[in-house]
């Protein structure tokens, strides 16, 4: 074997999705099975069940922070954009399903707030809660691959960020 304790893929791998999806069908398969392989540039929701389902194990990106800092919050409904107006009275969480510190002490209208009058806490806490939903992600992704449910987890997980997507509001 190689004498490293993992690998790392990364770089362009094409320009859309299937084109990533793509070279890591050819390129997974040469990769030795006993190692781990982190993904380069992987934060966003989608693109965590392209990489799980062809067998990358950790990712990392500065996608998450920086949408975060640009008002986009993952949710498990779509992203959002919290500084539109639809969120100015929204007594929600960012996400009702999420327990991150954003979540749970603070409504969708008091960040869009913080958005709107320039305070930073809006932008620390978009970042905190993107980064804590990832993480609850990739923890949902391993029970579901240790119970051999991943397809059908994943398939219902895409299927509910794809039925609601309020980026436009």
């Amino acid at each position: 074997g190689l004498p490293f304790d993992g690998l790392a893929v990364g770089g362009s791998l094409g320009k859309s999705k299937d084109e990533m999806a793509s070279i890591l069908d050819w390129t997974m398969p040469l990769l030795p099975p006993d190692k781990a392989v982190h993904m380069l540039g992987i934060g966003d929701p989608l693109d965590f069940f392209l990489c799980i389902e062809r067998g990358l194990d950790t990712f990392d990106c500065v996608a998450p922070t920086r949408m975060g800092r640009n008002g986009t919050a993952f949710t498990a409904d779509g992203r959002i954009n919290i500084k539109g107006a639809g969120f100015r009275a929204d007594p929600r969480p960012l996400d009702e399903s999420c327990d991150c510190a954003a979540c749970t002490r603070f409504s969708r209208a008091y960040i869009r707030h913080l958005f709107t009058s320039d305070e930073i806490l809006g932008l620390r806490l978009l970042s905190l809660h993107n980064v804590h939903f990832l993480l609850s992600l990739a923890r949902a992704a391993r029970r579901a691959i240790e119970a051999g449910t991943l397809r059908h987890w994943s398939s219902g997980w895409l299927a509910r960020y794809h039925s609601r997507n309020d980026t436009a509001q």
